[in-house]
């Protein structure tokens, strides 16, 4: 069996809804055994139900699957004292600790970055949260919506000024965003320790994700520009860099970022000749100032066919162009099935369903996808691998320690 990236490494993961769940999700993928300590009564996220993919579905949770897929569930009643041993037990054992605890539960719990950095010198300490470790703020509950969408910034910058209330954002956005920097974060911590033999705190925050999205916009701001929402079309700075509708209402977007590359063979495949020297036209300059009267010509010129026509007519043209898609025929479009972005699970009573596959790629494969673990589904079974009889294990459920 060819190895993976992270076979043999552990990664205890003490963690609760999409953000810091989703990073241990992709360690699994390239192979790290990734033990997620879930309460008693289980993650609250199992409970979610969202656009018919959560509890609402009738059958898989979907929502969990893709935040879960390939580790193994251990359900642990850490405030009784015989949990917290458990647990300590596992961290002997593992690489990683990965957590979604907010720094005063960690404190309380012993289970703090100082402590367990002290206690396991190795041990690479990776934590996700909503505004970052320190400020008056550390403490504050934070979800992708309050702290990357909101207070991040993301929702003002994509409303356009002529709404009334911000757009609402889409499912799990800066989770799933937040949650690749915090596996990268991971594997350079991992990769540093075998040159020094020690191990890293890694902290990646929601807010901190917001912003490094925003890249573009925050250096305008930072350098005395404008980074305000922008509405309908943009400024027509270039006209080429725009979307444009088409004979039945839909839009193809064009990113021509070098206009005077492109121009002559896009006036050609379009049956616009004459526009090539047009002396309104002709250069970047030309175009910035007459942008009106270009982005007219454009608006003229794809009303004249329907998008499956531009998309025939543009398929002629190389330079960077694309329909606008819906979600729907994104997941039918040729290239997603080429480049295998999208995954099927199967399941041991013949069931399967399909998920989006992490867009990171080794040697031109995507990583296989497993399903996600029932809740404590491997209680018992870890419990016997740290060495724990059956009369210790039932020892255990008589405590409420495990279910």
């Amino acid at each position: 069996m060819e190895a993976n990236a992270f076979d043999g490494m552990r990664v205890v993961e003490l963690a609760q809804w999409v953000f810091v769940p989703v990073a241990g999700a992709l360690l699994a993928d390239w192979g790290a055994d990734v033990i997620r300590i879930e309460r008693l009564e289980g993650d609250p996220y199992r409970g979610l139900a969202t656009q018919g993919i959560g509890t609402d579905r009738g059958g898989v949770n979907l929502s969990m699957a893709l935040a879960n897929r390939g580790k193994r569930s251990m359900a642990l009643n850490l405030r009784h004292e015989s949990g917290l041993a458990v647990l300590h037990e596992l961290l002997s054992t593992a690489d990683v600790f990965l957590t979604s605890l907010r720094p005063g539960a960690l404190g309380r719990l012993g289970l703090d970055a100082a402590t367990l950095r002290k206690r396991y010198p190795t041990l690479v300490y990776a934590r996700g949260h909503g505004f970052g470790t320190r400020g008056p703020d550390a403490n504050q509950p934070g979800y992708d919506s309050s702290a990357f969408w909101a207070r991040g910034g993301v929702g003002h910058i994509l409303t356009p000024p002529d709404r009334d209330y911000p757009i609402s954002q889409r499912g799990a956005m800066g989770d799933r965003n937040g949650a690749m920097a915090l596996a990268f974060g991971i594997a350079t911590a991992l990769l540093k320790r075998t040159k020094t033999g020690v191990g890293s705190v890694v902290d990646v925050s929601l807010l901190a994700t917001a912003m490094w999205t925003l890249s573009s916009d925050l250096l305008a701001a930072l350098n005395g520009g404008s980074a305000e929402p922008m509405g309908g079309r943009g400024p027509a700075v270039n006209p080429l860099v725009g979307n444009y509708r088409t004979k039945d209402g839909r839009h193809i977007q064009l990113m021509f970022l070098q206009g005077d590359r492109y121009w002559p063979e896009f006036c050609r495949v379009v049956g616009r000749d004459d526009l090539i020297d047009d002396p309104r036209f002709n250069d970047l300059a030309a175009r910035r100032a007459n942008a009106e009267a270009c982005v007219a010509e454009l608006d003229s010129i794809f009303a004249r066919h329907t998008l499956d026509e531009w998309k025939e007519l543009l398929a002629k043209l190389d330079a960077p162009w694309a329909p606008m898609q819906s979600v729907q025929e994104v997941i039918e479009d040729p290239q997603i099935a080429a480049n295998g972005y999208v995954g099927e699970v199967s399941l041991e009573d013949g069931q399967t369903y399909r998920l989006p596959s992490v867009p990171v790629q080794l040697d031109e494969e995507a990583a296989p996808l497993r399903r996600a673990p029932e809740h404590g589904e491997h209680t018992e079974a870890l419990l016997e691998e740290l060495g724990y009889d059956w009369d210790a294990i039932s020892k255990l459920m008589e405590q409420g320690v495990i279910p």
